[in-house]
């Protein structure tokens, strides 16, 4: 049988959602937990691969288990187990077919800033000290619907098959007079891509690149061309359809 997990976390003191040689990782902790429970080597696949420092509002990772599960038990048993900075929200039965990963239809992630000093802030969101025209960043974001290649954003030498993506939303939302977030949905992302993009889009907010600019950086599909990638302290994994 095949089971579904979805959980949130605090990626602050994880090296990511995948399993590293040298740092520990959201998957290693879920993965340890499950097998423990379920006196069983569980090896488990998620629906992307968040780095290090970024966030997750909702995560989904799949298991195989021959035997039987008490879902809600298991649920309540792995948050006792588990880190305080990771909650499963439901471990349900699904077919076979479904792949945490392969199955998913789209990604959505929020990217947060904010432009005036605050110490209840800093830890996930980022801050900037200079003015930004949010009314043009919305006119390049509404581009990034016009492409499908987004080499532009990609990290350098990763190790992709294609950078093509279907992006569905891009626009940035007023929260407060000095708070702002960045939504992005697709069916997939590259790595570093939600980052790159928004550091490119600040750039055009700043003033630094024109919107044909914009779409010039999109259109050459080198990374050196566009903005510097943001901290991921910032970056949450928001939402996950199938």
């Amino acid at each position: 049988m095949r089971y579904f997990v979805t959980l949130s976390y605090d990626g602050t003191r994880f090296h990511g959602w995948q399993i590293q040689p040298n740092g520990i990782s959201v998957q290693e902790e879920l993965q340890r937990a499950l097998s423990l429970l379920l006196r069983a080597d569980i090896q488990i696949t998620g629906a992307g691969r968040t780095d290090a420092g970024v966030h997750a509002r909702m995560m989904v990772a799949h298991f195989d288990f021959e035997g039987a599960v008490d879902c809600q038990q298991l649920r309540y048993k792995l948050n006792r187990l588990l880190p305080h900075d990771i909650a499963i929200q439901t471990v349900e039965p699904v077919s076979d077919e479904m792949h945490a990963r392969f199955s998913a239809t789209s990604r959505t992630y929020y990217y947060y800033i904010h432009t005036e000093k605050s110490p209840f802030e800093c830890h996930y969101s980022c801050e900037l000290h200079y003015p930004l025209d949010f009314n043009l960043m919305n006119q390049a974001a509404a581009m990034l619907l016009d492409y499908e290649d987004f080499g532009a954003f990609c990290k350098s030498h990763a190790d992709v098959k294609t950078t093509l993506c279907h992006v569905t939303k891009a626009e940035w939302h007023q929260l407060s007079p000095s708070k702002w977030y960045f939504e992005i949905t697709a069916n997939r992302f590259l790595r570093n891509m939600v980052r790159a993009v928004v550091g490119t889009l600040i750039e055009v907010g700043r003033g630094r690149l024109s919107l044909d600019d914009f779409r010039k950086v999109i259109e050459g599909k080198r990374r050196t061309e566009a903005g510097e990638s943001m901290p991921g302290n910032a970056l949450f994994l928001q939402d996950i359809k199938y």
